[in-house]
């Protein structure tokens, strides 16, 4: 996708899942590849333009999102009893995602924004609570864990809040995020210095020329948990 003179890219996946010990290598080397083999074709050339980009990487800005699968590194009973105090940056010191990329072995220079709410994987059908977690549930217990994650890459982006939605009608609890984004405005010319844009703010034209766009949420959910607005539950 092409914002004026700025190229996004939005890669949603599904890792490899599973909780074993290793697994979050499976998990690394899917996105290595993914990176490696995604390629982009071109219908048409433009030589009055630069060419498009042609990998994930090429973009100015991308955003990754989906359920990336990297679970906890500790006990059943650790977690639980972190679970019921809503110590979630205690928690989040077990997360593989974070562990792995802070070791430099997956998303090395990706950001993500700070977690404030529980954990988005396992719940049982049509519930709140956790698989296993009740004596009524006959589902395989599962180590509850943020597998559902955003992540961004590139110059110019500001995450506003960083959410999970409430809906039961997965085992998954979505996430989603707003960002402001500076892009270069099509006035201007790409060897140039950029003209900053951000999002969102109005679909109106501003006085100075630089154009404006508003992103609106397609999705309408209920924002009881989020970085802003923080109000964690556990069940």
């Amino acid at each position: 996708m092409t914002l004026n003179q700025t190229t996004f890219c939005f890669v949603c996946t599904h890792l490899t899942s599973g909780e074993k010990e290793g697994d979050e290598v499976r998990r690394n080397s899917d996105v290595t590849e993914i990176l490696r083999r995604t390629r982009f074709s071109c219908s048409y050339k433009d030589f009055r333009q630069p060419p498009p980009p042609e990998s994930i990487l090429e973009h100015d800005k991308i955003i990754w999102l989906g359920d990336l699968n990297y679970r906890l590194v500790a006990s059943s009973h650790d977690i639980n009893e972190s679970l019921t105090k809503n110590e979630w940056q205690a928690l989040l010191e077990k997360d593989q995602l974070k562990i792995e990329q802070k070791a430099g072995r997956v998303f090395k220079g990706w950001e993500e924004g700070r977690i404030c709410f529980a954990p988005t994987y396992k719940y049982g059908t049509n519930s709140d609570h956790y698989v296993g977690q009740t004596s009524k549930s006959k589902e395989k217990q599962r180590t509850p864990a943020w597998c559902d994650r955003i992540l961004w890459k590139g110059e110019g982006m500001k995450q506003l809040w960083y959410a999970r939605g409430e809906s039961r009608f997965s085992d998954h609890r979505s996430v989603y995020s707003l960002f402001s984004v500076q892009v270069n405005s099509a006035n201007c010319i790409p060897t140039a210095r950029s003209c900053p844009l951000k999002l969102p703010t109005s679909t109106s034209l501003s006085s100075s020329g630089l154009a404006k766009v508003q992103a609106e949420e397609l999705l309408i959910i209920p924002r009881t948990q989020s970085c802003v607005e923080t109000n964690p539950r556990f069940y």
